[in-house]
């Protein structure tokens, strides 16, 4: 008796929770609302079948309760309730399949008209490819990747010179145009998702694998990573922004192409060693670094790290914080630099810096240490020598105070909360794991000793 009742309890339960649940799906924003027909179909099919399977049980489990007066009547076939079982079952899984195959032949089948798109997925970051005029996109090959061609693409093709590379985490595309997303990966096994949009597929290496949508209403919906790709797989996030035309355009015009890039002449560090005198006066004459004027070191760091960080004091993702006194005082240091070329030619003197070798400020416990090193090295590579393709800068050899200010800045959220700080993001998270201001000081007396 008591299981009956708990079995109709459960099945009570269950239907409120759906009614009354606060969780539904995000409001549909593409062509796909086949999609959720298909879901609903299945949804109440098995929802009928849970019903009535869980109901039928409590019936037998109080009907044919146990009885000293009674026998129960041994029948081990019974062919026409096997009929019955076989059409009602067959009818229902045909049911919920049929759906799905008309809505697949549907998503596999790509409109002519509709643009193409390429998106690169990475450890952990989204990056995209547009065709530039031609309405061609070039060749690549992941043999050509490296610092300065990360979309790999192919140095003699002259239909990629205007192909329109987006290194951002964040993807335009304009209102009510069909659009065909090619799906490659840089590394291991990703997943594209958008939710609002209904569409998700794998990226595998190797391969080229697509989706394609219309967006139905402009707004910014999120991109997910929904595969498993490594450690900061779940901050592997993105955005779509579904414009207007003319605003989609706009967009797309301030976007450099390929042939631009290449022809960004290198960095003169001759001229970079003059442009550095003002930098000098806190971060030293050979990059250094000055505890006294909380000015790190430099020089030893990649230069690609460098003028991201200026880029981010420039446009307001670093030291626009209430509480970050000193990002505050970078800020305007980092407009001094009139332009682009001004960045790569000190980045460039930088480089030729000799890396610094700072002395130990804190206490802690290297071997300690080496274990929460583990989940870091992951990024920043065994010996902290850092790694460009996860876009990890070079920890060893910087100074221990300093790196314990950032990461206390990551944790508190006056680093990486902006928005637009796709790494910083992702070093909130992983700042956080450490629980306690001594497994900080343990940490960097490990990479003290690297």
């Amino acid at each position: 008796m008591k299981l009956a009742i708990v079995l109709v309890l459960l099945v009570i339960g269950s239907v409120l929770f759906h009614f009354l649940s606060p969780w539904w799906f995000t409001p549909l924003a593409s062509n796909w609302d086949t999609i959720d027909t298909t879901i609903d179909v299945t949804f109440w099919i098995t929802g009928a079948v849970f019903i009535a399977v869980n109901l039928f049980m409590a019936y037998a489990v109080y009907r044919y309760r146990h009885n000293p007066k009674r026998r129960a009547h041994y029948e081990p076939e019974n062919k026409k309730l096997e009929w019955w079982l076989t059409i009602i079952t067959t009818v229902g899984v045909v049911a919920m399949l049929a759906p799905g195959l008309v809505v697949w032949a549907d998503f596999v089948k790509v409109p002519e008209d509709a643009d193409q798109v390429e998106v690169l997925g990475e450890q952990w970051q989204w990056s995209y490819r547009f065709p530039g005029e031609d309405g061609k996109l070039g060749a690549v090959d992941a043999r050509w990747i490296g610092p300065d061609n990360p979309f790999g693409m192919a140095p003699d093709d002259p239909a990629g010179a205007d192909d329109v590379l987006v290194r951002s985490n964040e993807l335009h595309l304009p209102l009510d145009r069909p659009v065909k997303l090619l799906l490659r990966s840089r590394d291991v096994l990703h997943d594209f998702a958008v939710p609002q949009f209904r569409v998700k597929m794998d990226l595998v290496p190797g391969h080229v694998s697509y989706v394609w949508f219309t967006p139905t209403r402009t707004g910014k919906f999120d991109v997910l990573c929904m595969e498993l790709c490594g450690i900061a797989h779940y901050a592997m996030r993105g955005y779509v922004v579904v414009d207007s035309n003319e605003d989609f355009q706009s967009w797309l015009g301030e976007q450099p192409t390929w042939s631009e890039i290449q022809g960004i002449p290198p960095g003169d560090a001759v001229a970079g060693q003059g442009q550095y005198a003002t930098c000098a006066a806190c971060h030293g004459a050979q990059g250094e670094g000055n505890e006294a004027l909380n000015a790190p070191a430099l020089a030893g760091l990649p230069d690609w790290y460098i003028a991201r960080q200026l880029a981010h004091y420039r446009s307001g993702i670093r030291g626009a914080h209430p509480e970050d006194t000193y990002g505050q005082q970078m800020a305007p240091m980092a407009n001094m630099l009139p332009d682009e070329q001004s960045v790569r030619n000190v980045t460039a003197y930088l480089d030729s810096l000799p890396a610094a070798a700072p002395a130990s400020t804190l206490p802690g416990n290297p071997k300690a240490g080496a274990s929460h090193y583990t989940t870091c090295g992951a990024c920043h590579g065994a010996q902290a020598q850092g790694n460009y393709a996860l876009q990890a800068p070079r920890l060893a050899g910087q100074q221990d105070w300093y790196l314990k200010r950032q990461l206390d800045n990551f944790r508190q959220g006056i680093r990486g909360s902006d928005q637009r700080d796709n790494y910083g993001h992702q070093m909130v998270l992983m700042a956080r794991a450490l629980q306690d201001e001594q497994s900080v000081n343990d940490l960097l007396a490990y990479l003290n000793t690297l």
